[in-house]
């Protein structure tokens, strides 16, 4: 039986997620005022190539986290297999950079400068999968020291050296080294094994199933590439990512449930999930709801050129919300799936699981999405560069929408789950009192200045009174805020 802390691994990460928001916000105002939209476009291009190469990491990682979180000591291995993984990435991101450099306005050289990114992204994740095998917590020490030092290697290198693109390139590379630093002091107890090769043989031979849910996620990120290749501009890009910085607030509130997934690897009950979505409901619904009203303040803040992307920032905000709480349910149905323990399992056995079920649904989803992107973006060949970015928005909320009934359907099968939605009214009620009033005084009050250190604290200002009023509220009405209130202090006090 697991041992894993839910609630408290759950807290903790969720703790570094909301400080991630805050730091990760100063890492972009730095980026976003320092660069022009072009740079900014370039800037969100070279996240999804580097994806493309990434795609091989969860060879390793994938069995990581499962292999650990049932006791095998896999994770020398790991790390080994990552780094020579990494360097055969390098290679293949450099003749994709080129490519799609030549097709837009991109600058090559500086896409393929972002190759050194490849190796430290590629050892991270691997770090990050092993210990949520065993100590998920780990995973938000790491985080944290990832984004507490991106402020002064951006500060330095972006804002004071005006190095551009390279500068916070140079600024992420130096974080993850940090953050690997710490993810591997933290798991050097599950690291200092024998390095045996035939885990890698193994994984290799089963390579085919953690590479599966990448396919669909590959596609997923073929969009940046589709938009820059057809509109033959990264500007549009711009505006997307800085939308996006915004409405991925939403998706800190699924760290809550960070936990689940090795804690049913490891034999727990399956009651933990019902348990932990009242948890997620609970911050999901006001993150949701601020992220909406932060809208234009938030774009204004990362740069006013942005402000136009309003309407992008309610749909991807919608967007993550869905997504982020069929991922909880993506992960623990993958969680109580037991075929990979049956070393005697053939390709028929694996074919029939969840663990092959799950990435064929976000394949389907995501193929859909990358379709219709397409369509939509050689059709629209007259609209303006905001209106495409608004369909571009617009679409990937609504493909959504279908595999997240679906799961939901699909979860109350396995788990048993009543309506979880139905049994957080309370939120959702408190949310539109108190975030509608929020909403309110801020658009009456709130003075639009250039001079950024003087405008965001004004909107912190209206964050804190938002999340204050609604933790107030919640407590007073629902006794779930109660419990969970109870339950932190208990954590804290380690009982």
């Amino acid at each position: 039986m697991s041992n894993i802390r839910v609630t408290y691994s759950g807290l903790i990460s969720l703790a570094v997620g909301i400080s991630s928001v805050f730091t990760g916000t100063v890492f972009t105002i730095i980026v976003t005022r320092s660069l022009t939209p072009e740079e900014f476009g370039t800037w969100g291009l070279i996240g999804g190539l580097l994806f493309y190469v990434l795609i091989a990491e969860p060879i390793i990682s994938y069995w990581s986290t499962r292999e650990i979180a049932r006791g095998v000591s896999s994770g020398s291995t790991s790390l080994v297999s990552s780094g020579l993984f990494s360097i055969g990435g390098v290679s293949v991101y450099i003749i994709i950079a080129y490519f799609v450099g030549s097709q837009s306005d991109a600058n090559v050289e500086t896409l393929t400068f972002a190759a050194m990114l490849i190796p430290v992204m590629f050892l991270n994740k691997t770090l990050t999968a092993i210990n949520i095998g065993w100590k998920p917590e780990l995973v938000s020490y790491g985080l944290l020291a990832f984004e507490i030092a991106k402020i002064p290697s951006a500060l330095i290198l972006v804002y004071y050296l005006n190095f551009g693109i390279e500068g916070a390139i140079i600024a992420t590379t130096v974080s993850y080294i940090i953050s690997i630093i710490v993810l591997a002091i933290g798991g050097r107890k599950k690291i200092k094994t024998k390095i045996n090769f035939q885990f890698l043989k193994r994984w290799i031979k089963l390579s085919w199933l953690p590479l599966y849910p990448g396919m669909g996620s590959l596609i997923f990120t073929l969009d940046v590439a589709i938009f820059s290749i057809i509109t033959g501009s990264v500007a549009g890009i711009a505006y997307y990512s800085s939308a996006l910085a915004i409405a991925a607030f939403v998706a800190h509130s699924g760290a809550i449930s960070r936990a689940i997934y090795p804690k049913l690897l490891g034999g727990g009950k399956t009651k933990y999930l019902e348990e932990n979505l009242h948890r997620f409901f609970f911050f999901g619904f006001p993150f949701l709801a601020l992220s909406i009203i932060l809208a234009r303040p938030g774009l204004y803040t990362l740069n006013p050129l942005y402000e136009i992307a309003v309407p992008v920032v309610i749909f991807l905000t919608m967007r993550a919300f869905l997504y982020t709480f069929s991922g909880i349910l993506n992960q623990a149905l993958q969680g109580i799936e037991t075929v990979d323990m049956d070393k005697k399992a053939n390709f028929k056995s694996f074919i029939k699981s969840k663990l092959f079920l799950m990435p064929t649904l976000v394949l389907i989803k995501y193929s859909a999405y990358t379709i219709s992107l397409t369509l939509v973006f050689i059709l629209a060949k007259d609209a303006t560069l905001i209106e495409l970015v608004i369909y571009w928005s617009i679409i990937s909320f609504i493909v959504e929408i279908p595999f997240f009934i679906y799961l939901t359907i699909l979860s109350k099968k396995y788990f048993n789950l009543k309506n979880p939605i139905k049994n957080s009214w309370k939120y959702i009620i408190s949310c539109v009192i108190v975030f509608g009033i929020t909403y309110y005084v801020m658009e009456k009050s709130l003075i639009y200045v250039n001079k950024v250190f003087e405008f965001l604290p004004n909107v912190l200002l209206f964050v804190l009174i938002g999340a204050g009023g609604y933790l107030l509220l919640t407590y007073v009405i629902d006794h779930r805020t109660r419990i969970l209130v109870s339950s932190i202090i208990n954590e804290i006090r380690g009982r």
